[in-house]
């Protein structure tokens, strides 16, 4: 396998895919951890040249050599423009949010209002059909694949046990406990996500192995008792595609591909697998055009339906933006208002690490969103019928001093013509 094909980004991802600047260490020890799962020389030896090309920060147009395509609509055509003067916007509030973005080192900004797009940008080298790399943005779609999964009775509930699928957890005293809304609401009881402390160390594994399924599946540790505790880590969106394939005994790229994005009229890309003919990635690492966001949060807004066709379970939407007792700000893989907290971050509140800025609380308390590594957020408010769009790189902002998570949708909303009045803002 060639190096200088491996991803540009994966040095910085090893880093940024852990969430935090700085954290404390977990002081607790895993139930069950049986150690490292052997392979051949040959497996080891890929594995061990992309985490020295991780290490090294190489850079390149390539972000992963192994892919498999996600086949988009054959008749796709855009999302329906607002006329000229039909805007309920207003010029200065799209202005200013755009040159927000823009400040941003965004690739994409997308305002979409009441079945219109009232604004749709792309900053360069970046264009509508180009695909952009989602980061954790993949984690709102492996809810999505559950969703459509429950519909078509491929899963019984959100509460089923895992172990009905992956068998290998059969038996085991945790891991057994282990539900399929736990794979999305981060309280499957998995070690949290913390940088990785190099080639040996089980994160480093589980994001670059060519078989880091396996590794997940068998030695990936269980801390806490599942439903018990929330954890932000990536092994729980990455269990999402296993599932997927042994339920539906279909490949999760085409299962994404039929059943999502063709029905939704979106454009197709690719996901990352962990080698040819290997597992996807449900995590992180998609590869798709921004707009196919857009249209699955208006898939949201319509209470999982797409041109009358019902793609996800009656309440499954509701169950998405339900947040938990163990954090009152996330639910099956979406982001919610809440309570207004200046800075929150991505892992559980008593770790030291990296909180994003909310310099306001939000005008829209119904207001939930995607959110992912490279500050990608995808605000949907309901009360609104608003959606708004924002993708870019994982670097450090060039104008303001750091992201600050309230100022889109907070800037849209304001300029949005008789506002007053229709939403409740979020609560102090």
């Amino acid at each position: 396998m060639s190096g200088s094909k491996i991803a540009c980004r994966i040095g910085s991802l090893l880093v940024t895919l852990a969430v935090c600047a700085a954290c404390t260490p977990n002081s607790r020890q895993a139930d069950y951890f049986p150690g490292a799962l052997e392979f051949s020389p040959e497996i080891e030896a890929v594995y061990l040249e992309r985490f020295e090309l991780a290490q090294s920060r190489v850079s390149g147009d390539e972000i992963y050599i192994d892919r498999e395509e996600i086949s988009g609509a054959v008749d796709w055509v855009p999302l329906s423009e607002a006329e000229l003067g039909d805007h309920t916007i207003s010029d200065a509030a799209l202005d200013a949010a755009e040159a927000y973005a823009r400040s941003n080192d965004s690739s994409a900004f997308i305002v979409w209002r009441k079945g219109k797009v009232e604004r749709e940008i792309y900053f360069e080298p970046f264009t509508r059909k180009a695909p952009v790399n989602s980061y954790s943005l993949s984690k709102p779609i492996a809810a999505f694949a559950v969703g459509r999964a429950l519909e078509m009775n491929l899963i019984e509930s959100l509460d089923q046990p895992v172990a009905d699928f992956v068998n290998e957890w059969r038996g085991d005293s945790r891991r057994e406990k282990i539900l399929i809304r736990h794979l999305l609401d981060m309280r499957a009881g998995f070690l949290p996500q913390l940088p990785a402390q190099g080639p040996d160390d089980v994160l480093s594994r589980t994001f670059l192995h060519p078989h880091h399924d396996e590794i997940i599946i068998a030695d990936y540790p269980v801390i806490d008792e599942p439903g018990t505790r929330y954890e932000y880590n990536n092994a729980a969106s990455e269990m999402v595609p296993v599932v997927i394939e042994r339920a539906s005994g279909r490949r999760y790229a085409e299962f994404l591909s039929s059943e999502l994005f063709q029905k939704i009229g979106a454009q197709g890309g690719a996901l990352w697998v962990n080698r040819p003919g290997g597992m996807a990635h449900g995590g992180c690492c998609m590869l798709i055009p921004p707009e196919a966001f857009v249209r699955l949060a208006i898939l949201m807004l319509q209470d999982g339906t797409w041109n009358e066709q019902r793609l996800l379970p009656v309440g499954y939407v509701e169950e998405m933006i339900a947040p938990t007792n163990e954090n009152p700000y996330f639910g099956l893989s979406i982001w919610v208002a809440g309570s207004y907290m200046e800075r929150r971050g991505f892992a559980n509140a008593d770790r030291d690490m990296r909180k994003v800025l909310h310099s306001q609380p939000y005008l829209a308390d119904d207001l939930y969103l995607f959110d992912g590594n490279g500050n990608q957020v995808v605000y949907i408010v309901p009360s609104q019928d608003l959606v708004i769009l924002r993708t870019g790189l994982p670097l450090v902002p060039t104008v303001n001093d750091e992201w600050d998570n309230s100022y889109l949708p907070n800037v849209i909303m304001r300029g949005i013509e008789k506002y007053a009045g229709t939403s409740q803002p979020q609560k102090r």
